[in-house]
């Protein structure tokens, strides 16, 4: 047998008993005592015994603590298994799950987790099961994220366009204001929730498929909601109609909301009651017209989808004035949450200025 290993001399046993008693790893603290014994002149048996193992261990934790000091006996991560993908095959998989799949050469719009198990045996010959590739992906940075819809007319230089030039547009509005007027950025949108809704996901036991209702009938009303994410704020209303007289209404709303000796730039999109000379406008609200087909400019979509999903989807609607109950229950929660309207309403370019 080889001669004993000699611990480091930059610690002594009081310092180990220091340290073990603020550790928490009660492994760690176990093998902290054992080499505490050595520096006190106690044979590697004794600290054997302390630490209910053999000499050959003993060693091993003399060796890690000389090599990395106390961090060296924590409890390290097994390394496991050593991938069979190498860095470049790596970067080819990142490349084709951003690229996406091609309808005529892969037969899938979206990629599954078995499509690219079979993509990467047929590029490189390499055999993976689903979750190994699933474990692949998230080293990688990827999750599994809901697409984000585009209107197939969209004009994307149009979109940051605007982004860009919504700083002068903004300074055109406080410039015809009276000096020091504060100025509240709102977004403004209309939905239409009935009983031809949605099914969501929900959390059923692996390998079953839940159901949920989804009913097929198509009495519904319209929530006219807007938003003011820098300060949390919301007006909204349930109406029966989209068109100028409800419009109208939702505006002088919005102009109830806003604080006092302020004024408020409401971004809505282009639709005919937004746009008409008909609309009445209260004097403390500007509207900016935003991009046309470019519903992600507007953070209140996808306060319509945090609503649908946590209030309004997976539900049958016994009559209209149901409808109408479940939509103003939805908005006076969702105005009860303003962190909620802060957290999904924010836009760098708007919020930022």
């Amino acid at each position: 047998m080889g001669s004993a290993v000699g611990l480091r001399g930059d610690y002594d046993g009081m310092a180990l008993r220091r340290l073990a008693r603020a550790s928490k790893s009660a492994n760690q603290a176990r093998r902290l005592l054992a080499l505490a014994e050595i520096y006190d002149g106690a044979s590697r048996t004794a600290a054997a015994r302390i630490g209910g193992v053999g000499l050959q261990i003993v060693r091993d934790w003399v060796e890690r603590f000389n090599d990395r000091g106390p961090d060296g006996l924590l409890d390290g991560k097994a390394p496991g298994r050593t991938s069979l993908l190498n860095d470049a095959q790596r970067q080819a998989l990142a490349a084709i799950v951003e690229s996406g799949p091609i309808p005529a050469i892969h037969g899938v719009v979206r990629w599954r987790l078995i499509d690219l198990v079979q993509w990467l045996h047929d590029e490189f010959a390499v055999s993976l099961d689903e979750t190994t590739v699933g474990r692949e992906l998230k080293k990688l940075g990827y999750v599994k994220l809901t697409a984000r819809p585009r209107h197939h007319a969209q004009n994307e230089h149009a979109l940051e366009a605007f982004k860009k030039g919504f700083a002068a547009e903004l300074a055109k509005v406080r410039a015809g204001l009276p000096k020091r007027t504060r100025i509240e950025i709102w977004f403004q949108d209309g939905a239409r929730i009935g009983q031809k809704n949605k099914i969501t996901r929900r959390w059923a036991l692996r390998g079953t498929r839940p159901s949920a209702p989804h009913d097929q009938r198509t009495k519904s009303a319209y929530i006219f909601g807007a938003i003011c994410p820098e300060h949390g704020k919301a007006a909204g209303l349930v109406l029966p109609f989209c068109n100028t007289e409800t419009m109208s209404l939702h505006l002088a709303e919005i102009s109830q909301a806003v604080a006092p000796r302020a004024h408020a730039v409401v971004l809505m999109d282009q639709a005919g009651w937004h746009t008409t000379d008909k609309l009445e406008v209260p004097a403390n609200i500007t509207i900016i017209p935003l991009p046309a087909k470019c519903p992600e400019l507007n953070p209140v979509e996808n306060i319509w989808q945090f609503m649908r999903d946590n209030w309004l989807s997976n539900r049958v609607f016994t009559s209209h004035d149901n409808i109408i109950d479940h939509c103003c229950e939805a908005w006076n929660k969702l105005v009860d949450q303003p962190w909620h309207i802060m957290t999904i309403g924010r836009r760098k370019w708007a919020n930022g200025l």
